[in-house]
């Protein structure tokens, strides 16, 4: 049985939420800062990788 990949998500803010996405089946909404010379940031709770639309293709 193979592991599904952590979600992807481009976004146009350094500022981000993540929830997880699925409603109750979710998780706690936390607030993370992408930091501008790395472009991206991964939530600690689903693994879902944010990039800053600047940095896609680059990370």
């Amino acid at each position: 049985m193979a592991t599904e990949a952590p979600e992807i998500v481009i976004v146009d803010s350094y500022r981000v939420a993540c929830d997880g996405g699925e409603g109750a089946l979710g998780h706690p909404r936390i607030w993370m800062q992408i930091p501008f010379e790395r472009g991206w940031v991964e939530c600690p709770y689903c693994d879902c990788k944010i990039i800053h639309r600047d940095f896609k293709g680059r990370v």
